[in-house]
């Protein structure tokens, strides 16, 4: 099969061209900007574009499948030839679910912890060296891409985002995939420049309980208020297996997890991440690992990339980096760092990135977000919200949103970085939470600050 990608340096993007290259497909794409890792994948394994940019030239009759990516406009000029010869267009989740209709198919979904919980399940399987289908948000350690599809496998674990399909499909990805098996973590409103209501927020994730096959299987975090509202609603005929936070202890900053043989260590910490744990055990005894072999695998778990993932640590100081940035990820972020680490000083960082972040008429759903942190600073570039093409956001604003009265913003990632060099780190807790660099912060430097 001849397949097309238009937008093929994308996260997700990329990597469905690698495994379908994998899989013996022939795989072109086109793309105006590829970075990396993207760009570097590619070149590997001889699918990097020879040029950037659009040519419609590029296609033919002879192309049996296009993959259309978000990054891509509707009058894209690829996207309009393929239109005018007819060809089969796909979304991104459209195409994985006509590759997966003759499997079972799990699919992981909810505001938050989605990410985290299909890296679980798939850390599992792979201990236990159990082959599946799959697609998740995250470079995963053992595995080579974020994308893995075969004839052979029986299952398909996918990542359900409830973000749009394609330029030309508005519905969310998750309501494409028809699951046999689903989970829902939770309900908190984000996305707001396609959901600008929480009610139509949460309605997608009503669609989403919708899509699941008669008599399949919906494990959905009891403790989530509105998760327990729209699944006690829910008119499909499933079954229902709820799930909550399980029992545990913190000593010496490690958590230890309590099961049927006593106390349990965990490599990864947080209320919130144990709740994702909880999710993720309940999906793998759905497809055939029992209770012992889960928490036999679950200890060797480091996390997801960029969730919670710990990047330095010498004596009394550590630091992490976090891909938190809607309200309700940073207070829980916040919080675990905190609790894991009660008796050092907690130094939050956050930067507003994403358009629901620099958003004026969302901002005020950051109130109390980082009050768990003993000091606190938020940076923002006014660039990023130009190129969003939103109204200028005041630091003000931000202060008052926030509602922190030492609230350290910053604009300029020289002053941001000089403020925070200049800090104390004795004893303390170094946390970085952002979808973006901080203005061209290096990690690398970070580091050797802790090192020191």
């Amino acid at each position: 099969m001849r397949v097309h990608f238009i937008a093929i340096g994308g996260s997700a993007m990329h990597n469905l061209a690698i495994a379908l290259s994998n899989k013996g497909y022939d795989v072109t794409g086109s793309d105006d900007a590829i970075f990396d890792p993207s760009k570097t994948r590619l070149e590997d394994r001889g699918l990097l574009p020879e040029s950037f940019g659009w040519y419609p030239g590029k296609i033919s009759a002879e192309i049996d499948v296009i993959i259309l990516g978000m990054h891509a406009k509707p009058d894209n000029p690829e996207l309009l030839k393929a239109q005018e010869l007819g060809l089969k267009i796909y979304s991104y989740p459209e195409f994985l679910y006509e590759q997966s209709k003759d499997k079972t198919r799990v699919v992981i979904g909810g505001s938050h912890g989605k990410t985290t919980i299909t890296s679980m399940i798939l850390h599992v399987l792979n201990y236990h060296d159990i082959a599946v289908d799959y697609m998740v948000g995250a470079q995963l350690e053992g595995f080579e891409t974020m994308v893995s599809l075969t004839e052979e496998n029986d299952f398909i674990v996918l990542e359900g985002d409830e973000y749009l399909s394609s330029p030309i499909d508005r519905r969310s990805k998750f309501h494409l995939y028809k699951p046999n098996i689903a989970l829902l973590s939770g309900i908190a409103w984000d996305h707001i420049n396609v959901f600008p209501t929480y009610e139509n927020y949460v309605e997608q994730f009503k669609i989403f309980l919708d899509t699941i096959t008669k008599g399949g299987i919906l494990v959905y975090n009891e403790e989530d208020v509105e998760v327990n509202a729209i699944v006690s609603a829910t008119e499909n005929q499933i079954k229902k297996y709820p799930y909550v936070t399980p029992a545990h202890e913190i000593h010496d900053g490690e958590t230890y997890i309590e099961t049927l043989e006593g106390p349990m260590p965990l490599e990864i910490f947080g209320e919130h991440n144990l709740n994702n744990l909880a999710g993720a055990k309940w999906i793998c005894q759905h497809m055939g690992v029992d209770e012992d072999d889960f928490y036999e695998a679950i200890v060797t778990f480091k996390g997801a990339s960029k969730r919670l993932e710990k990047i330095a640590q010498k004596g009394n100081k550590v630091a992490y980096k976090d891909f938190a940035h809607s309200p309700s990820k940073v207070s829980a972020t916040t919080k675990a760092v905190k609790k894991q680490y009660n008796s050092r000083k907690l130094i939050a960082c956050l930067e507003l990135h994403t358009y629901s972040s620099l958003n004026g008429d969302f901002l005020n759903e950051y109130e109390g977000a980082l009050d768990a942190a003993d000091e606190a600073l938020v940076f923002y570039s006014p660039d990023a919200v130009k190129i969003k093409k939103l109204e200028e956001v005041s630091e003000e604003q931000i202060f008052n949103a926030f509602k922190r009265h030492d609230l350290k913003i910053f604009t300029d990632p020289i002053q941001f970085k000089e403020n925070l060099f200049s800090m104390d780190f004795d004893n303390s807790a170094l946390l970085f939470m952002s979808s973006g660099n901080y203005g061209g912060l290096d990690m690398e430097e970070i580091k050797e600050l802790i090192a020191e």
